[in-house]
């Protein structure tokens, strides 16, 4: 009880020290109030303890791979340690997984993989990805791949779930000799839903194929265990996370992979820090991780920042996370499906698909955009619309209430309308997120309903195709300038 209670003192503590939580933006009705930050499956917020922690080392800051200075000693043992960190965090064995940052977030470190993956077993050329799938875990396999098969998801009463093992297992069967890898999201980016990511490799290691999870959403929401299983097929392969979807915005994304696959083939960028020697003809690759796979100067004080707040989430526990964020979802499930034309995606029994962090909606008669638009304008509720670089999974699960809202646009303006109609509104959660935030949601969402005439009225769309107010101008109400600080600050 007293480990609950301190994890419980902890998280609270944790939750309320985030930057930005205070930020007061001008509503359309004139009121100023606090902004309601639904959209961390985008961007979290930073960490309160990250960004102090990172303040207190730019104090002592200089390059890494030197430990003759005492500045250049405090930096390498601190970014070594972030990645030792973050591999105890994924329970990731240091003796058969490298931990190593790349540059923009998960994309980068699944286009990395994908070549990897390509030319470490180049006569396996197919590649198998479920169609949830953000674009990050999906383009780069359509590019490095000779051949990519997309897996289709089960079906509950109408709306898509997990990914579909059977479908799996079939093509894992029908090409077992060519499938190189199978690539996964943890949770999806979209619906929140959380794939059997264990089921997955355990299959696909049956068949000889590896397996690469995109786990950028999983990473701040639930437990991630890579190894250590009894059965050793139900190991992750590879795993991919970004750490601007995990309280840290400017940290840089991460690739946690199998030893023995980057060992098989030359590390895919050179330069600085990854070689033993070079001479003119030839030149030494390190056989140390993470040397050999980050060429250059990295991002050490993103890298650092990250892993303290990985730190802490570890301190908090996971699973307590998990639990907290899956109470809050059923609750913001619960009230939306209470009000009369929310259309909620996704299989929407949590008993049989888990989620966390996300939740994906439409309001019948109301265009995703008009939406988001009133939920800030009037409502000081920041949430994300449009397709969230999933437009296959998107577009499959509106597509019935798409045809039936553009059945008689008239052709002319079909393009425009479609457009406007392609896409839903995404409602995400973070640490930082209240039953108050999800109850503003409801309230929300309910005078938007019961109001859409109203609405619909004053708001018009812009030669960019993005709804407008036709009278309250957010730029101008709530501006920010860089350069603006620039000068105050030599005019003190």
């Amino acid at each position: 009880m007293q480990k609950v209670n301190n994890s419980l003192n902890l998280l609270s503590k944790v939750a309320a020290d985030f930057i930005g939580l205070d930020t007061v933006y001008k509503t359309a009705d004139g009121e100023k109030s606090r902004r309601i930050y639904l959209d961390s499956t985008a961007s979290t917020l930073m960490m309160g303890v990250a960004h102090d922690a990172l303040e207190a080392f730019y104090d002592h800051y200089a390059n890494t791979h030197s430990v003759l200075h005492f500045s250049a000693r405090i930096s390498t043992d601190l970014y070594y340690w972030a990645h030792d960190r973050i591999l105890s965090f994924l329970k990731a064995d240091p003796d058969s997984y490298a931990c190593f940052f790349t540059g923009s977030g998960t994309t980068a470190g699944i286009n990395r993989l994908a070549r990897v993956f390509r030319d470490n077993r180049p006569d396996r050329d197919t590649a198998l990805v479920s169609l949830m799938e953000h674009h990050s875990n999906d383009l780069p396999h359509r590019k490095h791949m000779n051949k990519v098969i997309h897996l289709p998801l089960d079906n509950h009463q109408g709306q898509p779930g997990c990914i579909n093992l059977e479908a799996l297992e079939f093509e894992l069967s029908k090409n077992s000799e060519k499938v190189n890898y199978v690539a996964v999201t943890g949770v999806s980016n979209v619906t929140g839903i959380i794939n059997p990511i264990h089921d997955v490799a355990e299959m696909a290691h049956e068949y000889g194929a590896l397996v690469l999870v995109d786990g950028a959403q999983a990473v701040a929401h639930m437990p991630v265990q890579m190894a250590g299983h009894k059965n050793p097929n139900r190991n992750i392969d590879a795993f991919v996370f970004s750490g601007h979807k995990t309280y840290v915005p400017g940290s840089p994304g991460v690739v946690v992979c199998r030893k023995d696959i980057l060992l098989n083939i030359e590390p895919e960028e050179v330069g600085g820090g990854m070689v033993e020697n070079v001479y003119i003809d030839r030149y030494e690759i390190k056989k140390s991780f993470p040397d050999r796979e980050e060429a250059g100067t990295p991002n050490i004080p993103g890298a650092i920042s990250l892993a303290v707040a990985i730190d802490v989430l570890d301190r908090i526990g996971m699973q307590k996370i998990y639990e907290e964020e899956e109470e809050l979802i059923l609750i913001a499930m619960k009230k939306m499906k209470e009000i009369q034309d929310i259309l909620i995606y996704g299989e929407p029994d949590c008993n049989v698909c888990p989620r966390v962090a996300s939740i994906s909606f439409n309001i019948k008669g109301m265009d995703h955009g008009l939406v988001a638009a009133i939920l800030n304008d009037y409502h000081n509720i920041a949430v994300r619309n449009e397709c969230f670089c999933a437009h296959p999974y998107v577009k499959e699960m509106i597509l019935d209430h798409l045809l039936e809202a553009t059945e008689y646009v008239e052709e002319e303006n079909f393009e425009e309308e479609f457009k406007l109609k392609s896409g839903m509104v995404r409602a995400s959660f973070g640490l930082y997120n209240s039953l108050s935030d999800v109850n503003a949601l409801a309230d929300a969402l309910m005078d938007i309903v019961t109001n859409k005439e109203k609405y619909s009225a004053i708001y018009h769309v812009d030669v960019n195709g993005e709804y407008r107010h036709n009278s309250f101008c957010a730029e101008k109400e709530n501006h920010f300038s860089v350069t603006n600080f620039i000068d105050q600050y030599f005019n003190k």
